[in-house]
């Protein structure tokens, strides 16, 4: 058998062996994971509460995501900071919380798992993200998300197991999504910004340039989260000096 027809075959033991639990029409339903590959799991509602645990450090919460117009719940902090990742990713079009469980047999027992969330690509393709710090996958979990890579690759949808994200990425990220709501837009003072960045310049001369700050600097963080306008967020915190530009091929 070569590799291509092998790689088939474990492909289509993996779509039997696993089975997926969602609501449709506020009914929760069982299928196999064959029959139910092509749903809209991003627009699925969560299969199960969003916990609290009494003397913990989880906090779970709503998120409204400025990608979809809709709250996304989350069971963490760790989880809120992976829906504003992925809401300002350019290249997600829609995000679900706990969507599905996925059932399967370990050999030994009947198993089960809700991942955190589905994603939708802007070319169709679909992730399934569990958000997990490295410290924090016990045996346990470490089955539960193999098993998911499993019968993500068996439909070929993209798995996804997200850890802590670097520190100063994400505070950048925090910061910029306060601005994420389009009532931040002002089309005639984004103008003047894209204008006034087409050249890379320092973030608080450019700001000047367009206006006064308390309404500038808004429109200009708004900006930056959808991508419209970009500055180096990975490397260094935001600041009065930091670059700015348009980005490439607008």
């Amino acid at each position: 058998m070569v590799v291509g027809q092998l790689a088939d075959a474990y492909a289509d033991l993996d779509l039997g062996a696993f089975d997926l639990g969602f609501f449709e029409d506020g009914v929760q339903v069982r299928r196999s994971l064959a029959a139910c590959w092509d749903v809209s799991f991003e627009r699925a509602a969560p299969v199960r509460p969003f916990r609290r645990p009494k003397g913990g450090k989880s906090f779970a919460g709503w998120y409204f995501c400025a990608t979809t117009g809709e709250h996304i719940g989350y069971e963490s902090w760790l989880e809120r900071d992976r829906l504003i990742l992925l809401d300002a990713d350019l290249q997600v079009t829609g995000v679900g919380s706990q969507p599905f469980w996925l059932h399967w047999h370990d050999g030994q027992r009947r198993r089960r798992h809700a991942p955190d969330y589905f994603v939708r690509l802007m070319d169709g393709r679909g992730r399934v993200v569990d958000v997990r710090a490295a410290d924090r996958v016990d045996e346990a979990a470490a089955e539960a998300f193999a098993s998911t890579e499993r019968a993500c690759r068996a439909v070929d949808w993209e798995f996804v197991r997200a850890g802590v994200p670097d520190p100063v990425l994400m505070a950048n990220m925090r910061w910029l999504s306060r601005y994420r709501r389009r009532r931040c837009l002002r089309q005639d003072v984004a103008d003047r910004l894209v204008e006034a960045f087409s050249e890379p310049r320092p973030l608080r001369l450019g700001a000047a340039g367009a206006g006064d700050p308390l309404m500038v600097l808004p429109v200009l963080f708004h900006l930056l989260w959808s991508g419209v306008l970009v500055t180096d967020v990975a490397s260094r915190l935001l600041g009065s000096d930091s670059m700015v530009h348009t980005a490439r091929g607008r």
